[in-house]
């Protein structure tokens, strides 16, 4: 395959008009997913867990494959699957370093038992990869509704707890000190994490939800300190990934990952830049 070919095969706007209808829950998913993604961003990279995403998306992708296999619901499999990962890594893993651990036997654990699960199921070969890499034309309107169900306890939960979230995983010693509960709410941010990776993952895929969750965060706190303007960046940096993701990849016959993945990296490299512009003193020393 040339050069020319490869274009064709990842950008084709014949018909695009036409094809359009078809991913309009997808898009409707994925502006949803966007939020949650920017919300959430942040606090993973405030506590240091981007690591510990991986391993709940593992096992999250292992429910998945389960759940495919004996014909039950994707999604609650999904949630069951993300649920014990975090109650594992909430209630082990109280330090960053336990949580890396822990993390790191979860990760092959999950993967392992999904394989195993995806190899036995014997249904279309779509759906088994969907799982790993995302679907673009997967979410049907029973889905839809239960994604955007899962996204709005995420953005309820977490505007709930906000105020303690921030000092707890700005300052979790100070924050103790305070009376804050920072276990009990490292547990509840675990479960609410949990959630969020079980909706992402029916887009974009298990493999590839740090795209979505970690790089918009990461993206957004190398070009702003202020609170706000980092959450507002880091949203809108979801946004255009997954919703340009979905709507480039119609345009193509590749799997939306790649899309998705390669946007949002494209944003982070751009951030990088922009800080480097600003403070290029700092990067010579």
């Amino acid at each position: 395959m040339d050069f020319s070919d490869l274009l064709q095969k990842a950008f084709n706007f014949q018909d695009y008009a036409q094809l359009l209808p078809l991913v309009s829950n997808s898009l409707v998913a994925g502006a949803a997913l966007g939020i949650v993604g920017g919300l959430i961003g942040i606090f993973i990279m405030m506590r240091d867990m981007a690591f510990a995403v991986h391993g709940i998306a593992e096992l999250s992708f292992a429910g998945a494959a389960f759940a495919l296999l004996v014909g039950a619901d994707v999604v609650t499999g999904s949630v069951i699957g993300s649920m014990v990962a975090a109650l594992i890594l909430g209630v082990l893993g109280t330090r960053a370093r336990d949580r890396n651990s822990i993390t790191g036997v979860l990760m092959p654990f999950g993967l392992g038992l999904g394989i195993l699960f995806i190899s036995l199921y014997e249904g279309r070969s779509a759906n088994k990869f969907g799982l790993l890499t995302g679907q673009i034309v997967a979410v049907d309107d029973v889905q839809l509704t239960g994604m955007l169900g899962l996204c709005a306890v995420v953005v309820a939960a977490l505007l709930l707890i906000w105020r303690p979230l921030t000092f707890a995983s700005a300052d979790p010693l100070v924050a103790n000190a305070r009376g804050v509960r920072t276990g009990g709410l490292s547990i509840v941010f675990m479960m609410v994490l949990a959630l969020a990776v079980a909706a992402t993952i029916q887009v974009v895929g298990a493999l590839l939800v740090l795209a979505l969750l970690i790089t918009p965060a990461a993206a957004a706190l190398r070009v702003s300190s202020n609170p706000v303007l980092t959450v507002v960046l880091s949203v809108i940096f979801a946004e255009v990934a997954i919703v340009g993701g979905i709507l480039l990849a119609l345009a193509g016959s590749l799997p939306i990952s790649p899309y998705v993945t390669t946007i949002s990296f494209a944003i982070y490299l751009a951030c990088r830049a922009v800080e480097k512009l600003r403070s290029p003193r700092r990067h010579q020393v």
